[in-house]
């Protein structure tokens, strides 16, 4: 199949709801995928930060087949052993008590939600506090938290309850918070509205506020967790300790799963308040059961500190050059804003000229997300290959 073929099928079947670049991958290993030519490409996006172990990783197809040849699916009126064994893991190497799967990461965003309005209603606390410019979801709850409008105009009204202040705003966040405030949702790096890490001084304020009112205090680590920025959650490199956080993208290595992590004081959900029927499968949490040891094993939260500060090291010639205005991010999760709206035509330059795959959250913004186990050699190749496109598409 060639991709024009396949664009063109595409758009005969299936909701025009994404802006696909004109590539059609059929295969992966490590960090390269190759199209349906046979033409390699760095990956830089794995999967919008999912594919934490690379493509292909033996540890999860192992650990799939095995499940799959075993058990797959039960829902949760039983229990199993995997389910059982990843919360045990998850609960062990976090200060939470308390776990709910999901299959995704606003579904995993829809549960906090709801068990913060539950948490908050014996005080008659139903408002959620979240930030402008950041991204929690596209389900109606986790929609309404979401502070960009381009996401949220075409499906007004939404859901009330909802309030939103500006990045790093201490006192408008302090301001917002009130006794009818049931919890303030976080994204410790906003990813989606282009990797700006939250400052300590302003997630400090946002747990102060909290306690205050006897507010939860949620962090969004559906982009950041399982070692991305160079700790398991990436709040452990700050200075505070959230009430429950969320997980899903790299979780499972690319296997569809998504975590809430509650302290117990927060965990107010009781039997039918909230469920799912595919949520925490065992074909799933064999994945994350297998992600976690290799993440583990191979040291990769240490690789992402040590290959994230190469990448931005390498690039920071660039900001010399003027075609950087500024490199932001921890870890593998790196932001690059482009001196001129030219981020889109450099994921195109890179993609076409370069064989490197890249993303764009706007028109100046460029977002590094690559697999974990990413590798020196590697980090040189697209430094290499993003410096020719940022010069190729910024030349007059």
């Amino acid at each position: 199949m060639t991709s024009a073929n396949a664009i063109a099928r595409e758009a005969s079947v299936h909701l025009q709801t994404y802006a696909r670049q004109p590539i059609t991958l059929v295969s992966g290993k490590g960090c390269w995928v190759t199209d349906d030519a046979g033409k390699e490409y760095l990956d830089l996006v794995a999967g919008i930060a999912v594919d934490v172990l690379g493509h292909a990783h033996p540890a999860i197809a192992d650990a799939v087949a095995r499940q799959a040849a075993t058990l797959v699916q039960v829902s949760n009126l039983y229990y199993t052993v995997p389910q059982l064994e990843l919360a045990e893991a998850l609960v062990a190497r976090s200060p939470f008590d308390r776990v709910f799967f999901t299959n995704s990461g606003t579904e995993a965003n829809e549960a906090a939600l709801k068990l913060a309005r539950r948490h908050g209603r014996a005080r008659g606390a139903h408002e959620v506090v979240s930030l402008v410019g950041s991204f929690h979801g596209r389900t109606f709850g986790s929609l309404a938290a979401t502070g960009q409008p381009k996401y949220q105009e075409p499906f007004a009204p939404l859901p009330p309850g909802f309030r939103h202040v500006a990045p790093n705003d201490i006192d408008g966040l302090t301001d917002a918070v009130t006794p009818e405030t049931c919890a303030v949702l976080l994204e410790p790096i906003m990813g989606e509205g282009g990797v700006h890490p939250l400052t300590d001084e302003f997630l400090a304020a946002a747990r102060d506020a909290c306690d205050r009112v006897g507010a939860l205090l949620i962090l969004d680590e559906v982009q950041t967790g399982v070692g991305r920025t160079g700790t398991f959650f990436a709040f452990e490199s700050g200075p505070v300790v959230p009430d429950a956080v969320t997980l899903a993208k790299g979780l499972a290595g690319g296997i569809p799963i998504g975590a809430l992590l509650v302290r117990e004081s927060a965990a107010a959900f009781q039997v039918g308040d909230h469920g799912t029927t595919l949520g925490g499968n065992p074909l799933s949490c064999a994945a994350a059961l297998a992600t976690l040891r290799v993440v583990d094993s191979d040291n990769l939260m240490d690789n992402a500190v040590r290959r994230g500060a190469q990448l931005t090291d390498g690039l920071a010639p660039l900001l010399n050059d003027g075609l950087l205005r500024e490199i932001r991010g921890r870890g593998l999760m790196i932001g690059l804003e482009t001196a001129s709206p030219i981020a889109r035509a450099v994921v195109a330059a890179a993609r076409d000229d370069h064989g490197l795959l890249v993303n764009a959250t706007g028109d100046s913004t460029l977002r590094l997300v690559p697999p974990l186990t990413i590798s020196e050699r590697e980090v040189g190749l697209a430094v290499e290959r993003l410096g020719g496109a940022l010069a190729a598409v910024a030349a007059p």
